[in-house]
């Protein structure tokens, strides 16, 4: 469980596209939480098995959900050694 948070790790695109292949060849799935308007509630952060953070910048959760997409497209190029228009 990887839940989105503004205060969480930060990660490159590389290091994001590691977390995505070990999570393929471990053969588990990844799922992500992205709060709402306020946020994640305090007490269900200790249930993650990550923070992540996406930017420092607020943003709203749709668009969130949007770079979220990318990136994880992103990483699903990179592992599969596609080239990825930057």
């Amino acid at each position: 469980k990887i839940f989105l948070d503004p205060a969480g790790k930060r990660l490159d695109s590389g290091e994001f596209a590691a977390l995505v292949g070990k999570a393929e060849l471990d053969a588990r799935d990844l799922v992500f939480l992205i709060g709402g308007h306020d946020g994640l509630p305090p007490e269900w952060k200790p249930r993650a098995d990550l923070l992540l953070s996406l930017s420092s910048m607020t943003m709203p959760h749709e668009l969130a959900r949007a770079v979220l997409a990318e990136q994880i497209y992103r990483a699903l190029t990179m592992l599969r050694g596609h080239p990825y228009p930057r």
